[in-house]
């Protein structure tokens, strides 16, 4: 099975199982994650804000409009920032690393 590395707020790494398919909001919450998703995956919100480790970045498909103008509601948006619930997990992102931003 792949796996995933979250990079908590505080800086705590927690490498966790991945299945495929899932979406990262998904495998957060199915770890206890503290990534919040309030709208559930819906699109329609940003508190699932993650930001992708740069060397992840050109892997993920490109984001959709609809994920850019959720974006620019996020706190502390960096050049890789991402909604978890855009990003689902496939064999070739084995490995993929996000950090979760400082929600303040």
């Amino acid at each position: 099975m792949p796996h995933m590395i979250f990079i908590e707020s505080d800086g705590t790494r927690r490498e966790v199982d991945a299945p495929l398919g899932l979406s990262v909001l998904e495998i957060a919450h199915k770890h206890g994650v503290d990534l919040e998703g309030a709208c559930e995956g819906s699109l329609a919100c940003a508190t699932c804000h993650v930001v992708v480790d740069p060397d992840w970045a050109p892997k993920l498909t490109a984001p959709t409009e609809d994920e850019e103008d959720m974006l620019d509601l996020a706190f502390g948006l960096e050049k890789t920032s991402r909604l978890g619930c855009q990003i689902v997990m496939t064999e070739a992102l084995d490995g993929l690393v996000v950090r979760l931003p400082r929600t303040a």
